[in-house]
């Protein structure tokens, strides 16, 4: 009784000192889901030189995509002609950091921390970039986005019009509080027990015996890291409590960098449409950089005191009122982020009503293989609602599925799914 009782105190209390965090960074997602849309980024991305690197990389560091939901947005973009430094650019800067993910680590890390990471996400995604530009020097343009490319982040229709900014705002909220949790709340709950767990059973000093303040520890957590399945917002609790355990702020930023930005999916998905060689530079550069970048910050520790920083991890005020106010909130919609999560599971899997259609068009199902997020239903929808003959489309996440309905050809619709960076199959 007293291990779950000890257990359930730790998980707790990381969920306490980060929920109030989270709250603030969903926010400001909304608001940068309503600025920012792809289509604006891709206007920027379209050349193969530095500066479409550079501009990929300072509108990837605060874009609030987790780790699954910039894949099929990157691949979004190789696909309307951005060049493959931007690309790579986009790909390595973007899912480290995040409006969210920044508030947090400074939250629960501290303001060194919460700076130090996303600069070196920014210059490791300009460093990818360039690398990628001299492997690949195709003379691309920028891109001239046509009417019929037009896409609307509030309601997604592609016929070029404008809404109130009330529907924005709505529009706002749904994406931070409804789908860009829904695609990180199950990994910041794993997040948070996982922290809740090395806190309980590690020992306060256990990587401190056995290297966890250099290479050793670095290596240790990169290896670590790469299969991993996690947000960058989610790494944050892990990477606290491996610090209180002895683990140094130089290894803990390997693991934040390696954890969000690679993963089996991930790796497959960059193989499969921008090739092996940009795979290689992909894998490297975060590699080196990560390594890179330990060390770094731990002399920007040594100058500081190491210390006190470890001190004052988890040392805000609890008792704010504030604080306490946003707490509740975040575990308001975090609840129903869950339960819509759990439902999703016992829906049945999408059908379309074919008394819509005419008799004489086709209704398909399809095995839909890769999708892990909102963001990838999405692209699935938009790629094969680009295929001639198509009237509707409802692809469903949980189920791993697309009805199609219209007069297509079955062909076309695989390949388009394919090319978006997926694998169909009837």
């Amino acid at each position: 009784m007293n291990f779950i009782s000890g257990l359930f105190k730790e998980i707790l209390s990381t969920y306490l000192e980060i929920a109030p965090y989270l709250l603030i960074g969903l926010s400001f997602a909304g608001l940068l889901h309503i600025i920012f849309n792809k289509d604006f980024i891709l206007k920027h991305l379209g050349r193969n030189n530095f500066w479409s690197v550079l501009k990929a990389s300072v509108l990837g560091v605060p874009l609030p995509l987790c780790s699954c939901g910039v894949i099929p947005t990157a691949l979004y973009l190789r696909k309307q002609k951005a060049s493959q430094g931007a690309t790579l650019s986009f790909l390595i800067s973007t899912p480290q950091t995040g409006i969210d993910s920044i508030i947090a680590t400074y939250g629960m890390m501290g303001p060194i921390f919460a700076v130090f990471r996303p600069v070196f996400a920014f210059v490791m995604g300009i460093f990818g970039g360039i690398t990628a530009n001299i492997f690949d020097r195709e003379n691309i343009d920028i891109v001239k986005m046509k009417e019929e490319n037009f896409s609307c982040v509030t309601c997604n229709i592609k016929e070029p019009h404008e809404h109130s900014s009330w529907e924005k705002l709505k529009s706002g909220v749904n994406y931070a509080y409804v789908e860009f949790l829904d695609d990180i709340s199950l990994q910041l709950i794993f997040g948070v027990v996982l922290a809740g767990l090395i806190s309980f059973l590690i020992p306060d000093d256990f990587f401190q015996q056995y290297g966890g303040e250099g290479l050793l520890g670095m290596l240790f957590m990169m290896a670590f890291a790469i299969p991993l399945y996690v947000c960058a917002t989610a790494s944050i609790p892990i990477a606290v409590s491996l610090m209180l355990k002895g683990l140094s702020p130089g290894a803990a930023l390997v693991f934040l960098i390696a954890g969000p930005a690679t993963n089996i999916a991930t790796i497959t998905l960059i193989a499969r449409a921008l090739g092996k060689k940009i795979v290689i530079i992909y894998l490297a550069v975060i590699a080196i950089f990560a390594l890179a970048g330990g060390y770094l910050l731990n002399f920007v520790y040594s100058l500081t005191g190491e210390n006190i920083f470890t001190q004052g991890i988890h040392q805000h005020e609890s008792e704010n009122l504030l604080f306490s106010i946003f707490v509740v909130v975040f575990s308001i919609i975090l609840l129903a982020s869950v339960i819509r999560k759990i439902k999703g599971k016992f829906k049945h899997s999408p059908n379309l009503e074919l008394k819509e259609l005419e008799l004489n068009k086709n209704q398909v199902k399809f095995k839909i293989a890769g999708m892990t997020c909102n963001h990838c239903v999405m692209h699935v929808t938009n790629a094969i609602k680009d295929v001639s003959g198509v009237e509707k489309v409802e692809v469903s996440l949980n189920d791993k599925s697309a009805v199609v309905a219209g007069k297509f050809s079955v062909e076309a619709v695989i390949a388009a799914v394919n090319k978006a960076g997926y694998k169909a199959s009837i």
